[in-house]
């Protein structure tokens, strides 16, 4: 194994404790953002504000879709990262 083989062996990135305490304080924010999310679409859609409108309903639906797809997003960060493993350059 040549020197050059050593230092990229060596040079694998482990966060640590530290970063796995990040990662669930930003789970927990995704998590309350899409909570906040559908309280606020549902909000819209019990208020109608724009009822009678043409293309309401794909509106509110849309919003929805935004947030359902951002918490599917921010839930599968995790196991993807873990997945990975070590990252090394």
């Amino acid at each position: 194994m040549t020197a050059a083989h050593e230092v990229l062996a060596a040079a694998t990135f482990d966060p640590g404790t530290d970063a796995d305490s990040v990662l669930g304080i930003l789970a927990w924010c995704a998590s309350a953002a899409g909570v906040a999310g559908v309280i606020i679409t549902g909000t819209l859609l019990a208020l109608q504000l724009r009822h009678g409108v043409p293309g309401e309903g794909a509106e509110y639906m849309r919003g929805l879709f935004y947030v359902i797809v951002g918490c599917v997003l921010a839930t599968t960060a995790g196991p993807i990262v873990q997945f990975l493993g070590p990252l090394g350059l």
